[in-house]
């Protein structure tokens, strides 16, 4: 039986090349929403692509920043989407209105932005050369406390239930802070025992699950459990669930992350437009999928729901899907696919207009019974929500309306129907001291 089963249902990770999405500019960076419906791709002219990602086509365009898009986050319920750009620029958009709704200044370009995930107030800032920053959209900011004052190149991130916020640094030092008193809970080393250090290069969290996974600069993607770090406290020794490397060509990984599911880790190399994917438990790799060769990758994203990998090289989006097979038997209940021919007998009332060995009694009994089919209790489904949350997100957006395009007349350029520009609010983040210069 369980072998059937999985004859059915097949592998749950990508296969096979399923197309591009071409944005006209550059892509850069993407990232699904809550429930991988809309797709956000920055591009290298500072433009944001809206992605509809059932239809394949350009739901919206936001002409975010002058320099490329560097990070892109979405908010819980998907309403604003955060940016950042390599013109030390960080700016809240509002999806539907695509009008900014608040701008940040930093002093240093931005590696990084991410939505805490369960406030949409607050989000997480990591600049380059600089501890992490937690801004508030009220018009505070609160610096990540460093393990050194002299070691900057950090990465940082919250956790799935941002809870708390997980930092590296360049020594291979990882620390576990409080998201609200920025207290440090847990600390531990990547490499235990040994002289040399070992760069963090970025940490993800899994959307199911309490594991996370730490990319590191030794070529070794490290899979932890975030209660078996909490537990070990600091200066802890926790050893990883697993060690994922590429052992023939030594592989130096770009991006890394889960699959919506938590069951599966997919690294991007950085040498090439080749993705690795390796199942968890196990450790085992299960599938390479290939580029264009010469391609160098930029980024990957694994949809939240679906076994499908969204990869950008060369400026183009690249999907990559399961095999899809056509079973018409899901279309036709009686109908039944056949792997070789099979002698058919017809039987003898098989074409008559009106079938007159059918008993009448069966006919009366199949129309006296009824069938109770009930509409209103509607069971949740479970891909949509969290393992801790007993309900779905109430007014997520999931879909942009498309509005009609309406050509203006010359003799009335301006509608008095139009709705006021709004003035989003600026603000330039002073890393050594308080926000400033708010207008």
């Amino acid at each position: 039986m369980n072998l059937e089963l999985l004859e059915s249902f097949g592998q749950n990770y990508p296969e096979e090349f399923d197309g591009t999405l071409d944005c006209i500019s550059l892509a850069v960076t993407c990232t699904f929403n809550k429930r991988g419906t809309l797709l956000a791709v920055g591009c290298n002219d500072g433009r944001i692509v809206i992605w509809d990602f059932l239809t394949r086509g350009i739901a919206k365009i936001i002409s975010a920043h002058v320099h490329p898009v560097c990070s892109l986050s979405w908010s819980r319920n998907g309403h604003k989407l955060l940016s950042a750009s390599t013109d030390n620029n960080v700016c809240i958009w509002d999806v539907l209105s695509g009008e900014c709704d608040q701008k940040y200044r930093f002093p240093s370009p931005i590696l990084k932005v991410q939505f805490h995930p369960r406030n949409l107030n607050k989000f997480l800032v990591c600049p380059m050369r600089h501890a992490a920053v937690m801004v508030d959209v009220e018009g505070t900011h609160r610096v990540i406390p460093l393990d050194e004052d002299s070691d900057l190149n950090i990465v940082a991130s919250f956790d799935r239930r941002g809870d708390y916020v997980y930092t590296g640094n360049a020594r291979g030092r990882i620390l576990v802070l409080d998201a609200e008193s920025l207290t440090v809970k847990a600390s531990y080393k990547i490499s235990q025992g040994t002289a040399s250090n070992t760069a963090v290069k970025s940490i993800e969290f899994a959307r199911r699950g309490s594991c996370f996974l730490v990319n590191t600069s030794d070529r070794v993607i490290r899979v932890y459990d975030s209660t078996e770090i909490l537990a070990c406290g600091k200066d802890g020794e926790p050893e990883p669930i697993q060690k994922l490397q590429d052992l023939v060509n030594k592989t130096m990984w770009k991006k890394c992350c889960f699959s919506g599911d938590g069951e599966y880790v997919c690294a991007g190399s950085a040498r090439q437009h080749a993705l690795y994917v390796w199942e968890k438990s196990i450790g085992n790799l299960v599938k390479i999928l290939h580029g264009t060769k010469g391609e160098l990758l930029l980024d990957v994203v694994w949809h939240p729901v679906r076994p499908i990998i969204a990869s950008i090289s060369s400026g183009v989006v690249s999907i990559w899907a399961q095999n899809q097979v056509e079973n018409w038997s899901a279309f036709a209940p009686d109908f039944k696919e056949l792997d070789e021919n099979v002698e058919y007998e017809e039987r003898e009332s098989e074409f008559d207009l009106s079938d007159e060995d059918k008993s009448v009694v069966q006919g009366e009994e199949a129309q006296d019974e009824e069938i109770e089919v009930d509409v209103a209790s509607i069971d949740r489904v479970a891909a949509f929500c969290s393992s801790d949350e007993e309900t779905e997100d109430i007014g997520s957006l999931q879909f942009l309306p498309i509005s009609p395009d309406v050509e203006d007349s010359e003799d009335n350029q301006t509608s008095p129907h139009e709705p006021p520009i709004k003035k989003h609010r600026s603000h330039n983040i002073d890393l050594q001291g308080a926000p400033t210069g708010e207008c």
